[in-house]
């Protein structure tokens, strides 16, 4: 076994054979260079391995998601299974398969018309599906059955029962009213909401301006 070459002495000049050898016995062990970027390339692949294991499961629960299209039922249906809200009277109607509030639009018609709104505004087919998320950071509003009015839990943003936000910092930061799906009704009135499809609400109405529907009473659910 032949000996490692002899450590240079400070300030000491060395010959281009001596310092060869000194190069090729310090690549024998593992430099403060080497180790770091032994380590770089760990963390690198560790976080590869993160990125795949998410897009796999991301890929699965796409694929397993139910399927945007949701059979929501008849009038007589919604009201039927919440005999206790006053659906018939334009009250939202929260249906959890398709995370949507289901509004009629004009009461004194009493039934959702025929035809197909890929725009999300229902104003033909007399009802509108309301996206559950609130615009400012995804909370769900509850509507108040005192005054028919959304409140979000989180932030206090409000909007009237078809969505609509007030404008003005009293009534919560939002930058918008709440997004609404594509509806179709069939010729039975069976309401079919498309997830898949999707319009951004309104910009914040003023109280009193016209757009904006006001509370049925003062404080209401306060």
């Amino acid at each position: 076994m032949s000996a490692s070459p002899a450590q240079p002495l400070p300030h000491e000049v060395l010959p281009a054979p001596s310092l060869k050898a000194l190069r090729a016995a310090q690549a024998g062990g593992l430099s403060r260079r080497t180790l770091l970027r032994r380590a770089l390339a760990a963390g690198v692949g560790l976080l590869a391995v993160e990125w795949l294991g998410g897009s796999i499961a991301f890929a699965w629960s796409a694929g397993t998601a139910a399927a945007p299209k949701v059979r929501v039922g008849s009038l007589d249906a919604l009201a039927s299974m919440n005999p206790d809200l006053p659906v018939r009277e334009g009250f939202p109607t929260y249906v959890a398969s398709a995370r949507a509030f289901i509004v009629l639009l004009d009461p004194t018609i009493g039934r959702f018309e025929t035809g197909t709104d890929t725009t999300g505004g229902g104003a033909a087919l007399n009802v509108r599906a309301l996206s559950q998320r609130c615009p400012h950071l995804g909370c769900r509003p509850n509507p108040c059955v005192e005054d028919f009015w959304f409140r979000c839990p989180c932030h206090q943003s409000r909007y009237d029962r078809l969505g609509t936000k007030a404008a003005g910092e009293l009534f919560g930061p939002a930058p918008r009213g709440m997004d609404r799906f594509a509806i179709e009704v069939d010729a039975d009135g069976v309401l079919t909401v498309d997830t898949g499809v999707i319009t951004l609400g309104p910009l914040p109405v003023a109280l009193g301006d016209p757009g904006i529907i006001p509370p049925r009473v003062e404080g209401g659910c306060t």
